[in-house]
């Protein structure tokens, strides 16, 4: 049988439409590739895969009837781990959950199982420290804009959070890595690409953007947190660990 190489449209629901192929036509050499990867395997048949919301259900619900909720979505959050060959990690703890073995997406001495495990956990605090470190700015147009560069794409997994926290106004997060952010309108959350104009700072307030208030507010931000600052108290290593150095460019009380 010659080797497979199934292109997939990068989105999650793609990925398993990849893996109802590979099962239905009884592929195991088979390698499921995002069609925006740089990566090339060669003697390789390639098959474009189009997105079956249909199919992809069917997969989805059979792995969460044999994997839980909670083990089923570690595969979900590694895949948003973006990770070189992750979708060949996936697929094999795949098939290893759909084997005969019980509680097989809990065993934590097959490689793939742990890998996963591993990667999805990361991926979990990422969403934590962006939900933490997440700093609106208020723009003239009404809306709070914030914006994140995460080492993993999670804006999928923090968009309850903020929906829920932020029930009351209208607001925008967007990620500067991946070129795609979340708008809530006060009554629903979409996913929008925005069109900026060149050499534009998303790290910047901008005083064409935002508000005199913005401004007002983060002088006085910036204030309190110098004010409650003890200098000889300071432990930075501590600090450090707790809010990397990478967040701090989008934090307000930083930016001083």
């Amino acid at each position: 049988m010659n080797a497979k190489t199934l292109i997939y449209d990068g989105t999650f629901d793609g990925f398993l439409s990849a893996v109802f192929y590979a099962f239905e036509y009884k592929l195991y050499d088979v390698f499921i590739m995002n069609q925006y990867s740089k990566q090339e395997r060669l003697f390789s048949e390639k098959v474009q895969i189009y997105t079956e919301n249909q199919k992809a259900d069917r997969v989805w619900k059979g792995i969460q009837a044999k994997a839980g909720r909670s083990q089923s979505y570690k595969l979900y959050y590694a895949f948003l781990s973006e990770r070189i060959d992750v979708e060949s990690m996936l697929l094999d703890m795949i098939r290893y959950i759909f084997s005969d073995l019980n509680n097989a997406a809990k065993d934590f001495s097959h490689p793939s199982v742990l890998q996963v495990s591993k990667i999805a956990k990361m991926v979990g605090r990422e969403k934590h420290r962006m939900e933490a470190f997440v700093r609106f700015r208020l723009m003239k147009d009404g809306i709070y804009f914030a914006n994140i560069e995460p080492d993993f794409n999670v804006l999928p997994l923090i968009s309850k959070h903020f929906e829920k926290r932020y029930a009351d106004q209208k607001w925008l997060i967007y990620d500067i890595r991946r070129r795609y952010g979340l708008y809530y309108d006060l009554e629903n959350v979409e996913t929008i690409i925005l069109d900026l104009p060149e050499h534009f700072d998303l790290t910047k307030t901008d005083e064409d953007y935002f508000t005199k208030k913005e401004f007002e507010f983060q002088k006085l931000w910036q204030d309190y947190f110098q004010s409650v600052n003890i200098a000889s108290r300071k432990n930075m290593k501590l600090h450090v660990q707790h809010v990397p150095k990478r967040y701090w460019k989008y934090m307000s009380e930083k930016l001083v």
